[in-house]
């Protein structure tokens, strides 16, 4: 076994035989009352539709593949099997075939996400949080990341961009009524309020990616337009500011004096009387 956890995420991911029984390795049967989820499990909806289909298999032939454990606690931990844990419960079994190994947390964590992404299993954002996790969990960098799960540092980091979507947003992408391509445009987007607006867009006008990355670059000149106006009258916000000492903002047309209470309020009256 100490070989394999030698290895990164994206060698056992190339192993198909990684979830079945090692040399030596037996099975054992386990009560499901004693059978925990698994903390770092990446999957956070599971269709019902098909436990049920794995459950009636389940009851016609049983447990074909040992899910795998770790003991903690006189409780076994689920590193590999919560689909078909799930499942057992919903055929009313009342124990399940387990392997019981010994992992680190930091093998728990890549285990779980191992296993689900070989069943492509895991929605867009679920992959992205835990992508986060494992960076967090961990304390690797990205590009350390990106080695490990056999993707690209890109492919990482635009996962992980999809957590600054609003969680609205973050729903769209799991349901399938914006794409990955549309998500990634509207990552880069900073007012929440606007990626709402236009994620919305997308669901109801069928708008493409580059219908949005259209909308985006006439954003940024806008921006820029209104930076470029406010550095036109930069000296003169200066000037006020300093010259009232309070938070002063000068636009055209416009000078805004923000006040904090009444008090200054009645300073700024004095100074200009």
């Amino acid at each position: 076994m100490k070989s394999r956890l030698g290895k990164g995420l994206s060698e056992l991911f190339n192993e198909n035989n990684f979830l079945d029984a090692m040399d030596g390795e037996t099975s054992s049967e386990i009560s499901l009352d004693d059978v925990v989820a698994n903390p770092y499990q990446p999957r956070k909806v599971f269709d019902q539709a098909q436990l049920q289909e794995l459950a009636d298999s389940i009851k016609e032939h049983g447990v074909v593949t040992p899910i795998i454990v770790k003991l903690v606690n006189d409780k076994y931990v689920i590193i590999a099997g919560e689909r078909r844990t799930r499942a057992c419960r919903l055929a009313g079994l009342e124990t399940i075939p387990a392997i019981i190994r010994d992992y680190t947390e930091a093998q728990m964590m890549e285990i779980a996400l191992l296993e689900n992404i070989q069943r492509e299993d895991l929605t867009p954002i679920e992959i992205a949080y835990s992508y986060k996790a494992m960076i967090d969990k961990l304390g690797i960098t990205q590009d350390q990341l990106s080695k490990r799960v056999g993707k690209s540092r890109s492919q990482v980091t635009n996962m992980i961009g999809l957590l600054n979507l609003p969680d609205l947003v973050q729903n769209m992408v799991d349901q399938g009524d914006i794409s990955m391509g549309h998500a990634r445009v509207l990552s880069k987007i900073k007012d929440n309020d606007r990626i709402i607006e236009i994620a919305k867009q997308v669901r109801e006008q069928s708008l493409s990616v580059r219908d949005i990355e259209a909308i985006g670059r006439e954003e940024v000149k806008k921006i820029k337009v209104i930076r470029k106006i406010t550095n036109e009258y930069a000296d003169y916000q200066r000037d006020f500011t300093q010259a009232l000492n309070m938070d002063v903002t000068v636009k055209k047309g416009s000078v805004i004096i923000k006040f904090k209470n009444n008090n200054e309020l009645e300073e700024l009256l004095t100074k200009v009387k």
